[in-house]
Order: C-alpha cells, then sequence, then structure tokens
C-alpha cells in the first residue's frame, strides 16, 4: 500500500488494514458519544496523526453499508463535500482508481485526490480500502490543493442484524492548516459524517429502487465489463509543484456552522 504505488492488493494489504481497525495498541480516544466513538494515533515521521471512528448500526444489515460506501452515485445525495469525482478505470475486478475532489470549509481551499480503491467481501466482514497513487491525465485542478491519502479504510462486519463500521485514515492534506483543524476534525466533523452515513444507508434502499436498482458492479464483475482499463504506463509516481497554501492563520469562528455537516 506504498503511497503512488498503483498495483492490485493482496491478502496481506487487508490484513494490515485489519490489524489498524482491530487493535487498540497507540489509539487514544478523542471522542465517545452513544455508538460512536473516535480515537486518534501518533505517526512516526508524519505532522499529522492517523484517525479511527468506529461505530455500531444497530439497523443497518452490513450489505447496505457496503453498497453505500461502493456507490459513488448515491455518495452525491449525501456528502455535501463530494465536489466532483470520477472513475479513471479499473485494475482489475476488486481495484480501480479514482479521482476525487472535496470542497473546502468555508476559507479553507478544497482538497482533490487520485486514489485507487481495493475492496474485498468475505461474507463476514469486507473491507474497502483507499491510497493515493499518480495519474497523468489527472495533475492538480485549479482552485484544490492535491492531497495525499496515506491510508484510508473501512471495515464493515455483521453485529446480529446490523453492522459495526471501523474507519481508519492517515492523511497529508499538504499545505499549512490551522492548529485548531485537527480537533474539531476529530470531535466535530468525524462524528458528523458517521451520523450522515447512518442516515443515508437508512435511506438507500428507496433510492435505489429508482437509480439503476440491479446495477452493482462492486458485487456482480460482470457488469464491469464495459467499464475502462486503467493504463499503468500512466500511474508512474510524480511529485507536483505547488503553491504552498498557508491557512493558518483561518479563525475557527469564520465557519459556519453548517460547515462541519
Amino acid at each position: 500500500m506504498r503511497v503512488n504505488t498503483a498495483r492490485v492488493w493482496e491478502d496481506a494489504d487487508y490484513e494490515k488494514v485489519r490489524k489498524f481497525c482491530n487493535s487498540d495498541e497507540g489509539w487514544v480516544q478523542v471522542y465517545k458519544k452513544k455508538s460512536i466513538e473516535v480515537y486518534t494515533q501518533i505517526v512516526a515521521n508524519s505532522s499529522f496523526q492517523m484517525i479511527k471512528a468506529c461505530a455500531h448500526f444497530p439497523d443497518v444489515p452490513s450489505s447496505i453499508a457496503y453498497d453505500v460506501l461502493h456507490d459513488c452515485s448515491y455518495r452525491a445525495k449525501w456528502d455535501k463535500h463530494m465536489g466532483s469525482q470520477n472513475t479513471i478505470g479499473l485494475l482489475n475486478p476488486n481495484n480501480d482508481i479514482g479521482y476525487y475532489a472535496l470542497n473546502g470549509l468555508a476559507t479553507i481551499r478544497g482538497r482533490d485526490f487520485v486514489m485507487q480503491r481495493s475492496w474485498l467481501d468475505t461474507g463476514e466482514e469486507k473491507l474497502i480500502c483507499s491510497h493515493s497513487v499518480c495519474h497523468e491525465d489527472y495533475p492538480p485542478q485549479k482552485g484544490y490543493v492535491r492531497g495525499t491519502v496515506i491510508l484510508s479504510g473501512y471495515l464493515i462486519r455483521n453485529v446480529g442484524e446490523g453492522c459495526e463500521i471501523i474507519y481508519v485514515s492517515h492523511t497529508d492534506p499538504k499545505g499549512k492548516l490551522p492548529t485548531w483543524l485537527a480537533n474539531r476534525v476529530t470531535k466535530t466533523i468525524a462524528p458528523k459524517v458517521i451520523k450522515k452515513l447512518h442516515k443515508a444507508c437508512m435511506n438507500y434502499s428507496d433510492w435505489k429502487k429508482n437509480n439503476h436498482p440491479h446495477y452493482k458492479p462492486w458485487n456482480f464483475p460482470d457488469q464491469q465489463v464495459d467499464m475502462p482499463r486503467v493504463d499503468l504506463a500512466k500511474c508512474q509516481p510524480k511529485e507536483y509543484h505547488q503553491e504552498i497554501i498557508d491557512e493558518s492563520n483561518v479563525s475557527a469562528t469564520s465557519l459556519k456552522e453548517d460547515d462541519d455537516d
């Protein structure tokens, strides 16, 4: 799962994500309310902490949560921070590469990413994992800062009639961000995102009935026949020279309450 390395994931890669999700070692709890918990962990040689969020959805089957997190068309309906997205192509039936642009918060500029997404469904548990790669057709876009996702992963497992979701993320957003933002992310933004995900899961079945109900290429590889394939020659590691954006002086009071939603 080396950053900027595009390749088909192996069992050992998924196992590393499982260990991050399942281990208590090194994690410090920074938020707990009802069924949502958020943890952080210091990472050696990195200025940015890893985040872990855990939630129990007693009324959402794991299959629905898995579909919601995969379904890019539905994402635009419930995630207002998703600016744009485009699937560049497949590496194989369980690995693709896509472009994602996230809207910023008030005066904080949006970030964009090119990421490889890898997924595995064993029945009892499901994994959706991502990390940053490069693609020569998708350099940093005007108005955005190109961030780096070192690792992002969802682990979804059955719990009775519902499911447990564990999310881990280690991201370098680049630029210079205000020191208060990390606290805002862990204690305000992350819990709200989990709540929105839960609501999205509850509404997904009704939405899907009217939006290509049988189209789920993440579950049915035969539906991937016409999807473009990635040319790995276009995915060679590259360092982009970007203007260093100094947003460290942005005040927390400049954000509206709904900017955290």
